[in-house]
């Protein structure tokens, strides 16, 4: 059928433009006059649809990205702003996505929209990719009739919380680059240098000194056994991954983690930025606090914050405060418990939470160049004195080869 665009106004004069598909141009009419609009322009469109609907051919990649949901959200925000139709919508953007894979869920969602589905219980088909937070503020936006401004807040959430990401991982390549330089020197001086002056070594009849024979022997043992120690830390890091998945093995790594020095408050400052971000979106979008906590429990990724979320649910269910068994918990900072607690006795719960996530967020990205700036000596130091000492051990037999060199000489 082909697509039409048109100009309506309504009672109140308020104009619409939009675009449909229709047999014809006076059914389109005809169904939009008994919607109760007035028809002030109507003309096709370029192109006509028979079955189904282009998609671009030419995609840069198949695994979805966080900037692919992103601009999915903001584009469809947008368009329903606009006044397109959902159907129309998603038809455009699932020709304009750079993955394929969330093209082609796109075109099932449409889908499933077009065999009745609303648009929340058709994301929720695919959780994958869209997961409870998506479906939660899809089905608030609908049910409220705010489905534009809905997803213009999730997409700027989505927005912020990829600059966070970008900026945790901006702020993690330097470190990484020299760690993996340092591996790729070790591995280059065990295979190809170390070998060499080992053979030079053995062709003379000389005395090794200690230093030398230590790492000429470390080396030789990484050397020869190199595969069964590659294979031991492979089996290692998968057995410990599986115990880590079990339900025990994930609350005791979890309590290791949290109480490391240092790093284990950072993991807590990350879990109370993720908690308070994401329960922040769900409140001001609407949704009710009871479920919106539900949902948090689900995607915050930590048996340990799930398990205090659950307790803080059942506290809310009772008709307490959801302050309360946050501190009990003994997990959140006081300043949280504190600003949430002023959150829910003022009514401005969602603010308060907007404002500990952004505070937290400052802090994660703040430490992370801290750590930066400080690991970068510490790495360079390391990597010298390993590298120091390994050319001094090659050198001090060289030294007795040169001195009985000269006695013989004399």
């Amino acid at each position: 059928m082909p697509y039409f665009r048109y100009v309506v106004s309504d009672k109140e004069g308020k104009r619409k433009t939009a675009v449909e598909e229709a047999a014809d141009k006076d059914s389109l009419i005809t169904r939009l006059q008994a919607q109760g609009q007035f028809v002030i322009n109507i003309s096709p469109t370029t192109g006509t649809r028979t079955t189904g609907f282009k998609v671009k051919q030419a995609f840069t990649r198949s695994r979805i990205k966080l900037e692919d949901l992103v601009i999915f959200a903001r584009q469809l925000s947008t368009m329903l702003n606009a006044g397109v139709t959902l159907l129309k919508s998603l038809e455009v953007i699932s020709m304009q996505v750079e993955s394929k894979k969330l093209s082609d869920t796109i075109v099932r969602v449409r889908l499933d929209l077009e065999k009745g589905s609303s648009l929340s219980q058709s994301l929720a088909k695919y959780p994958k990719v869209f997961n409870n937070f998506w479906v939660s503020l899809s089905e608030v936006g609908e049910a409220s009739g705010t489905l534009p401004l809905v997803l213009d807040r999730l997409a700027s959430y989505l927005e912020q919380k990829a600059d966070f990401e970008r900026a945790i991982l901006s702020a993690m390549l330097y470190p990484a680059i020299l760690v993996v330089i340092c591996i790729i020197a070790l591995t280059v001086f065990s295979f190809v240098i170390i070998p060499r002056f080992n053979t030079i070594f053995t062709s003379f009849s000389i005395k090794i000194p200690t230093l030398t024979a230590f790492v000429l022997n470390s080396f030789g043992f990484v050397r020869e056994r190199f595969w069964l120690i590659l294979a031991g830390m492979i089996a290692v890091i998968i057995l410990l991954r599986q115990y880590i998945q079990t339900p025990i093995g994930r609350r005791q790594f979890e309590s290791f983690l949290f109480n490391i020095p240092i790093l284990g408050k950072f993991c807590k400052n990350l879990y109370t930025e993720r908690f308070t971000s994401h329960l922040s979106i769900l409140v001001d979008s609407g949704v009710p606090l009871l479920y919106a906590l539900e949902i948090t429990e689900r995607i915050v990724d930590n048996v340990t914050v799930a398990g205090i979320i659950n307790k803080v649910k059942s506290s809310v269910r009772e008709g307490k405060l959801v302050a309360r068994p946050m501190e009990e918990s003994g997990f959140f900072p006081p300043m949280v418990v504190q600003m949430i607690l002023i959150g829910e006795e003022t009514g401005e719960l969602g603010n308060m939470l907007k404002r500990v996530a952004a505070f937290y967020q400052s802090i994660i990205e703040t430490f992370l160049k801290r750590f930066a700036i400080i690991f970068e000596p510490v790495m360079l130091v390391f990597m010298g004195v390993v590298i120091g000492t390994i050319v001094i051990s090659m050198f001090l037999p060289i030294f007795s080869i040169v001195t009985m060199g000269g006695g013989r000489l004399r």
